[in-house]
């Protein structure tokens, strides 16, 4: 990847968002002294101030705090739904492109299927089969990209077996198993990896979507689309509470895309 294109000022723009999310995933009382779950003294439905840079809720809890600490549960939950996809759509086309035959119809019929359901409508089936909560919710965003994943590895892995070396490999008595650890694996990842890249901000929007519909974390507990749940009842009256938290999701999205692009294109 060259320097100019690091050097691009939209580039730099993502990249700062989300250096700037992950400090406050990792140390929100860096950036706010206040306590995130109780109101304290604070008046309910404050607008935006210099004392509360994004007003107060209907309890009087400060909202930027809220959403400084909100980060740890959702980039915690995006991350953990992208590495399960990955890892489990990862094997499974491993498993497919290598062993083929019966292995792949299977493997392969199994992933139509789950390409055929709605991320949104899969998503919410496997959090009643599991139960609610940031970590099931991340599973649930993370069984939506299995089949993505799957397919592309599976793709890849049938470029690679074709090449002369894996060939040489067998002829020098090399079990399936070494060849495709030594050989197969380390060939055909650097695709499925940029791919991991572009479902981080998918995978974000779909936990704030179920966050907003109530299947996520758990309140008091902040989490962004938890937030604007909580503040919908209040648009007409104190639409910060809903605008400013969206705007965030929105950024962190738009700008995990923006870079998930420029390594995709660069693998």
């Amino acid at each position: 990847m060259s320097t100019q294109t690091w050097r691009n000022p939209a580039t730099l723009l993502s990249a700062g968002i989300l250096l700037l999310v992950l400090a406050w995933a990792l140390i929100p009382g860096l950036f706010t002294s206040q306590d995130p779950i109780s109101g304290g003294d604070t008046q309910a439905l404050l607008a935006p101030s210099a004392q509360h840079w994004f007003g107060t809720d209907e309890v009087g809890r400060d909202l930027y705090t809220r959403v400084v600490y909100g980060a740890r549960q959702s980039l915690l939950g995006a991350v953990i739904a992208v590495l399960f996809g990955l890892v489990v759509g990862t094997a499974l086309g491993v498993l497919a492109g290598v062993w083929r035959g019966g292995v792949d119809t299977l493997v392969m019929r199994a992933m139509d299927v789950l390409l055929a359901i709605p991320g949104l409508l899969l998503s919410l089936a496997v959090i009643i089969a599991v139960g609610q909560g940031t970590f099931h919710a991340a599973l649930a965003v993370g069984v939506t990209s299995i089949a993505t994943f799957a397919r592309l590895a599976r793709a890849q892995v049938l470029s690679v077996v074709e090449q002369d070396y894996v060939e040489a490999a067998y002829g020098s008595g090399a079990t399936r198993t070494q060849v495709v650890l030594r050989h197969v694996l380390p060939n055909s990842l650097t695709p499925v990896v940029a791919l991991a890249a572009v479902q981080f901000g998918s995978a974000m929007l779909q936990l704030a979507t179920l966050g907003f519909l109530g299947y996520g974390t758990p309140p008091p507990t902040p989490e962004w689309g938890l937030l604007i749940a909580e503040s919908r009842n209040y648009i007409a009256t104190a639409g910060w509470l809903t605008l400013l938290p969206g705007l965030v999701v929105v950024a962190v999205v738009l700008a995990a895309n923006h870079l998930a692009h420029i390594i995709r294109k660069a693998a």
